[in-house]
């Protein structure tokens, strides 16, 4: 089915568009299904358009099968007096995701196995999940333990776990071909604001400007999917048509202020590897990449051997490198409008270099075409960079043998990307050039 969305009407954000929309999706309770997940994908939908898909319960996928459901409407520990010292509806991180239903009266001593603190974080409340083990417990800071007298406490977890469903919801800008780039992100966080709303305000208006600009080269195709197990059931109900996924990128941890890290697709050498290397380094500014590692966000499942896609992550600070990753310090004052605009023009200009990124074959390479005759020199006059782009012209006359990309000459010859793309597009304009067809 598909769900409703707004028109896209800007090519940018406004000024606190990406914080808003995050502000706006972290009071609510996510998880791997349930009605959290339907509400975030509502609205994203506000954003643009989405077609949102529902597998029941005990679908097989891959070697997984989809979990039954889960849904939590309060939760709390009182103490003797009634007075709750744990409250899901202050913080819902205080329920470890998909917590069975529980009522009972317990001592402290009782309750204990199934209180979980960070005692080397005493004030922060970690976020915690059991997924496909069914039991029940609370998150809270280690300084509230250490609060808590003994006796006897209330205990309540409202929650159901029956057969539902899993959902996903697709966002696709339609291409001049059907070869796919594939930008991932997963929505089955609870009120987590770096990880993993900042990625879902990045992806959502990065959808809106490539739809609101001209027609791309390549169909984008947008997946909001629970994390594992959406990537896995996305896969296993599109193997017919996985090859067309050319390239990708998952995006998580997209908000905070440290610099920004790129992980390698498994291939290492793929197209977004060196696109992503080569935007990154041409910045100037502080920057990681690190190899492929089968660890980490949904990467790991386009990235498995049968797959072998050449999707590749970009985060800035990485999983587990913040005191504040997946604990109560991941709130709304973590994450930053100026840290998510950033990452969100790193991944447009990304995108650029893969869509004018293409090989040529040089039509006249019997030595050198004289440029000037063909008015391409004057063409260039009262340009800044007018040395440079003769300089481009000759590099890509050279290296467009069929085998060398525009990146590679880029590279290569030390040239910005879009002085040697833009040096191409004149080259092919006076059919000194011609694109060599893909597979």
């Amino acid at each position: 089915m598909t769900a409703p969305g707004a028109e896209q009407d800007t090519a940018a954000p406004e000024r606190g568009e990406l914080h808003a929309l995050v502000a706006r999706l972290y009071p609510i309770c996510r998880s791997i299904t349930g009605d959290g997940v339907r509400r975030t994908l509502e609205i994203i939908a506000e954003q643009v358009p989405l077609e949102i898909h529902e597998v029941p319960t005990g679908t097989k996928v891959l070697d997984w099968t989809v979990p039954k459901e889960w849904n939590i409407r309060d939760a709390y520990i009182k103490d003797a007096a009634g007075r709750r010292v744990v409250d899901f509806a202050a913080c819902n991180l205080h329920v470890v995701g998909y917590s069975v239903p529980v009522h009972r009266r317990m001592t402290l001593e009782e309750l204990r196995p199934h209180l979980h603190t960070l005692p080397d974080r005493p004030d922060l409340v970690p976020y915690r999940t059991s997924y496909y083990h069914e039991t029940w417990g609370f998150c809270l800071s280690a300084d509230t333990l250490a609060a808590l007298p003994e006796g006897e406490y209330e205990v309540c977890i409202d929650s159901t776990l029956a057969d539902g469903h899993l959902t996903y919801g697709e966002h696709v800008v339609p291409g001049e071909t059907a070869d796919e780039v594939l930008i991932s992100c997963h929505v089955c966080h609870p009120s987590l604001a770096n990880d993993n709303l900042a990625a879902i305000a990045v992806a959502t208006h990065l959808a809106r400007r490539l739809a609101a600009g001209p027609r791309p080269r390549y169909t984008y195709r947008f997946l909001f999917a629970p994390g594992t197990i959406g990537a896995i059931t996305w896969l296993a109900r599109n193997r017919d048509r996985i090859e067309r996924v050319r390239h990708g990128l998952v995006l998580a941890c997209a908000g905070d202020r440290g610099p920004l890290t790129y992980k390698r697709s498994r291939r290492g050498d793929a197209p977004i590897d060196k696109a992503a290397a080569y935007v990154l380094r041409a910045s100037g500014r502080p920057h990681t990449v690190v190899d492929f590692s089968p660890y980490g966000y949904d990467e790991r499942q386009y990235c498995s051997p049968g797959f072998n896609l050449g999707v590749g992550s970009l985060t800035r600070t990485p999983y587990g490198r913040y005191p504040e990753y997946h604990t109560s310090g991941d709130d709304l004052d973590f994450v930053t409008e100026e840290a998510m605009r950033d990452t969100l023009e790193t991944v447009w200009e990304i995108l650029q270099v893969l869509e004018r990124d293409r090989r040529y074959l040089n039509l006249s390479p019997y030595g050198e075409p004289q440029l000037g005759r063909r008015g391409l020199y004057d063409s260039l006059g009262g340009r800044s960079d007018t040395k440079q782009a003769q300089m481009a012209m000759l590099w890509v006359l050279n290296l467009s043998d069929g085998d060398h990309g525009l990146l590679d000459i880029a590279e290569r010859s030390g040239l910005p990307f879009d002085v040697v793309a833009d040096a191409a597009r004149a080259l092919c304009d006076a059919t000194l050039l011609e694109p060599v067809k893909e597979c």
